[in-house]
């Protein structure tokens, strides 16, 4: 998610710095930021010299302090409150006072992460779709003191970078994971009491449904470990046991079968 809202960003002019823990991250990143545009040069979408200019404005750094040259800052690691709520409290101290911090969460109470920080009313959430360079949606979450000036911002710049941003207020999975997420975990329940095969299920979904791809094979493409995390945020934040994450999903995860970065899921890559 990081490396394609760094993709988006950079090939709509501007300049970003895309910050990791480590320098062989930033270079597995440069190099899908590179391929994907290759794809759009293929398609035709742009040129090799748009290109070129992209890759050119995105700044690997593993250090923190340059952080501190941010206009705007985008977070996207882990689907994980207490990793967010440390990266969120390190930028604060780091970014300009005035600079407004955006959460690229799933699923994770906005309110709950701008707490970490001493500029509550200047956290947003910014909730890309997976791929993001291709996928137009960007919900936009307000926490509970998110201004809305900040709102606003953020907006125009989901705007510039082609994205149609639609705002949602912060519940647990917004409205994008709070529909998702069960539906997958049904599917999986589906999977598990002997309903129907993946192939099947997700057969019905895209021949009865028209849904582009099937339950399944979304879940293996966002991974099953996210999947588990989201739905554990929707039981444990709603207090609902139709949100109860399916068992089959947790067995998978504990072994190890994420989905496609792992290589198997309910698929085999």
């Amino acid at each position: 998610m990081g490396n394609g809202i760094a993709h988006v960003a950079a090939r709509s002019g501007l300049r970003v710095i895309l910050h990791d823990l480590e320098q062989r991250f930033l270079d597995r990143a440069l190099g899908t930021i590179a391929k994907n545009l290759d794809r759009e040069v293929a398609k035709g979408t742009i040129s090799a010299d748009d290109k070129s200019a992209a890759l050119s404005r995105v700044i690997p750094s593993t250090q923190n302090g340059a952080l501190a040259e941010a206009d705007f800052v985008i977070e996207a690691v882990i689907e994980d409150f207490e990793t967010k709520a440390k990266v969120f409290a390190a930028v604060d101290t780091i970014a300009r006072p005035g600079v407004i911090l955006a959460s690229n969460t799933s699923s994770i109470s906005i309110t709950k992460i701008a707490s970490k920080t001493k500029r509550p009313d200047r956290v947003i959430g910014m909730h890309f779709m997976n791929p993001v360079p291709v996928m137009t949606l960007v919900e936009i979450v307000r926490g509970l003191a998110t201004s809305d000036g900040t709102c606003e911002t953020t907006k125009a710049l989901a705007e510039s970078l082609r994205k149609t941003p639609v705002e949602v207020n912060d519940f647990p999975g917004f409205v994008s994971n709070r529909v998702l997420m069960p539906m997958i975990n049904e599917a999986i329940y589906c999977v598990m009491e002997g309903v129907g095969t993946p192939e099947s299920i997700d057969s019905v979904m895209k021949l009865g449904m028209n849904h582009p791809m099937g339950p399944l094979t979304l879940a293996d493409l966002i991974g099953l470990d996210v999947c588990l995390g989201t739905m554990e945020v929707l039981h444990t934040g709603l207090g609902d046991s139709k949100y109860r994450p399916c068992p089959l999903l947790r067995k998978m995860v504990d072994a190890g079968r994420l989905g496609k970065k792992s290589g198997q899921g309910f698929y085999k890559y």
